[in-house]
């Protein structure tokens, strides 16, 4: 069944309105609750985020939180998730690292649709693995926002919508399901998380998986790692990551010749992809300072090993897709 956003609820602007539906939902989720505990993927996005931190301000260590690291993180996100939720939220997070696991089943596959179930499947495996091993709980959080329920009546299954098994006996808690993405940024805000976390740009289930292009190898999956960080922290220092919806690295699985120390120096490129949207629909190509381009291009090529170009994708969507893979 449809769930309808009321007609007469204010859009929330401002940490005013934030705070008065933090505490409505502090009410609602202690009276649905009670004394049990909750269980939540924590995968550090902005939904799940949320989510966390406003159900341990309502009930404390009843919610566990169950952080898997992939390996196809970008670089320090796991950490992250750490710092803000264990050391600095004193959440009950359990903190699973299934890097090998994942990078062994993804070995010489190199078609993306295969890669994107291996993930999800395997992820799944490792969640209930997880969950198994712990008691009394009746209840799973989920970070459901409006657009998940929109875009699944009648349009697409979502990850968080309609995937569940009929006969799971766990209730669903889902706090934010009536909030846009920008709504859930400024109650993000409001409970204390960090911009970076709130701010945090779209990224894909599958995470680097999709953006190392072809068959993953752990060496070019962090050369990957690391050219996406400093395409970061530039965007971050001259500001266009206030003003670009997404942008990231991808780094396929071909080399080319170049130079370095005088001698012969075969590398993989790094293709920078800038894009604005919407509705992600459709995207426009973000011109990126010439300026800031020679930095980012200098700093890759100098410090990051197995990078020996870095390109600039201009394709806006249609033709191509948002992402690579």
């Amino acid at each position: 069944m449809s769930i309808v956003r009321p007609e007469s609820m204010e859009r929330i602007t401002t940490k005013e309105l934030a705070d008065a539906f933090i505490e409505e939902q502090i009410k609602e989720v202690r009276e649905t609750v009670g004394d049990k505990k909750v269980l939540l993927a924590l995968s550090g996005g902005v939904d799940s985020s949320v989510v966390a931190a406003l159900l341990i301000k309502a009930i404390g260590k009843q919610l566990v939180c169950v952080h898997v690291n992939h390996g196809l993180m970008r670089k320090g996100e796991s950490e992250q998730v750490i710092e803000v939720f264990k050391n600095g939220l004193d959440a009950n997070l359990i903190y699973v690292d299934a890097t090998d696991r994942f990078l062994d089943l993804l070995k010489d596959v190199a078609e993306p649709e295969k890669k994107r179930k291996i993930i999800g499947g395997e992820f799944i495996k490792v969640f209930d693995e997880e969950a198994a091993k712990l008691s009394d709980i009746k209840f799973l959080a989920q970070g459901t926002i409006y657009p998940d329920i929109l875009e699944s009546d009648g349009v697409k299954a979502h990850h968080n919508v309609g995937g569940l098994p009929e006969d799971m006996e766990m209730e669903l808690v889902e706090p934010v399901k009536l909030l846009y993405k920008d709504e859930v940024r400024v109650v993000g805000s409001a409970l204390g998380l960090p911009d970076e976390m709130v701010y945090r740009q779209p990224f894909p289930g599958p995470g680097l998986g999709v953006r190392c292009l072809g068959a993953i190898t752990r060496d070019r999956l962090e050369a990957l790692r690391e050219a996406d960080a400093i395409l970061r922290e530039e965007f971050d220092n001259c500001g266009l990551a206030k003003t670009v919806w997404q942008y990231f690295i991808a780094v396929p699985d071909m080399k080319s010749v170049g130079v370095k120390d005088s001698k012969r120096y075969e590398g993989w490129p790094a293709i920078i992809r800038a894009v604005n949207t919407t509705d992600a629909m459709t995207a426009t190509i973000e011109e990126i300072p010439y300026e800031v381009l020679h930095k980012i291009t200098a700093r890759i090529t100098n410090e990051v090993e197995g990078i020996n170009r870095v390109l600039l994708d201009l394709t806006p969507k249609p033709i191509g897709t948002i992402e690579w893979e």
